[in-house]
């Protein structure tokens, strides 16, 4: 299943620096900021590696957006001091992966990459088992290494010791340096916590939270995560865009908007724009915008290390990069919980 590298000495060289970095307590916390065009972007842990708080989100590469727009996306959040680079096999077929790393060329060492694995890619090409993960990944990307490796969903078909057994393995052979999951429930966080024994063990859980989904919050995850040092990353942080702004009570919905062309959940009802509009009136009433306050209530929740936010154009990722300047106040999460629990 993996290829001898030709030069043993980098291998046993990178095998080493992983073990160590294995070994060391998962730290979610906020030590460090990078500078960008937009001013200092906070860092936070997932593990041994340290994140932009604000993450790039690629499932639209190769979906949404071609090659060219994509590459544009990728060039801003880097100019923006975004560091985190997530997105799957799945994504876009394999093209999510393919244009990002054809993007970031020469700068693949200026960040930090994120991919996963484990759904389905092509009728029979699913999974966890060890015969599925890792060499296409790495191809597409354009990379000898994974950063952050991510398990995207249990397999029930797939005792987890098995596949923690060969993601060690990726560890051990320097072709990943941490391994996490997305989509695990807290019993499933246990288990896993407690197969991995003494090799690779998840830093980071992945699932879906923002203000309009807390299920983490409610589930145990968060708990979990926090109870064991395990970064959480959350995705869909802006409720599928109802969460951007751009989506108002009363007036027509954007063209070429997730919402016009009827894409993903029914969010954006009359109810849950009408909670929108105060949101919005309180962001504003501290001289920011709901995207802003919808990033910093998530920030404000000690686990969670970066935010995942998809983009498509350019200025939608500077927004983002520019929304977590904002330190939500006790009275200020207070307020918001009164509109959330209020709708």
């Amino acid at each position: 299943m993996f290829r001898r590298d030709a030069d043993n000495s980098t291998r046993d060289a990178r095998a080493t620096r992983n073990l160590k970095r294995r070994d060391r307590k998962s730290v979610v916390a906020c030590d460090s900021t990078s500078f960008s065009h937009f001013g200092f972007i906070q860092t936070r842990r997932v593990g041994s590696l340290e994140v932009s708080v604000v993450g790039l989100g690629c499932n639209n590469f190769g979906w949404r957006i071609d090659a060219e727009q994509s590459a544009k996306v990728i060039d801003a959040a880097i100019e923006s001091g975004i560091t985190f680079f997530d997105t799957a096999d799945r994504y876009g077929k394999g093209q999510s992966e393919d244009f990002l790393g054809r993007a970031l060329g020469s700068r693949r060492d200026q960040i930090i990459l994120v991919t996963k694995f484990g759904m389905e890619m092509e009728k029979g090409q699913q999974g966890a088992s060890p015969q599925y993960i890792l060499e296409a990944s790495l191809r597409r990307l354009r990379t000898d290494r994974i950063d952050l490796y991510q398990l995207h969903q249990p397999d029930p078909k797939t005792p987890i010791p098995d596949t923690l057994g060969a993601l060690d393995q990726l560890v051990r052979a320097g072709k990943v340096l941490e391994i996490g999951c997305s989509n695990f429930s807290a019993p499933q966080i246990r288990e896993a916590a407690d197969a991995a024994k003494g090799g690779a063990h998840f830093v980071s859980v992945q699932n879906e939270f923002s203000l309009f989904h807390r299920d983490p919050e409610n589930d145990g995850v968060l708990a979990e995560c926090e109870a064991r040092g395990l970064a959480f990353l959350p995705y869909f942080p802006l409720a599928s865009g109802l969460l951007t702004g751009k989506y108002r009570r009363g007036k027509k919905l954007p063209k070429g908007s997730r919402a016009a062309e009827g894409w993903g959940p029914k969010v954006f009802t009359e109810r849950n724009l009408a909670v929108v509009e105060r949101l919005i009136e309180l962001a504003e009433s501290r001289n920011h915008t709901v995207l802003d306050l919808a990033f910093a209530w998530l920030l404000a929740h000690k686990p969670v290390a970066s935010v995942i936010a998809g983009a498509s154009k350019p200025e939608q990722i500077q927004a983002n990069a520019k929304a977590v300047t904002w330190k939500l106040t006790s009275d200020d999460l207070a307020r918001i919980d009164v509109i959330m629990t209020a709708r």
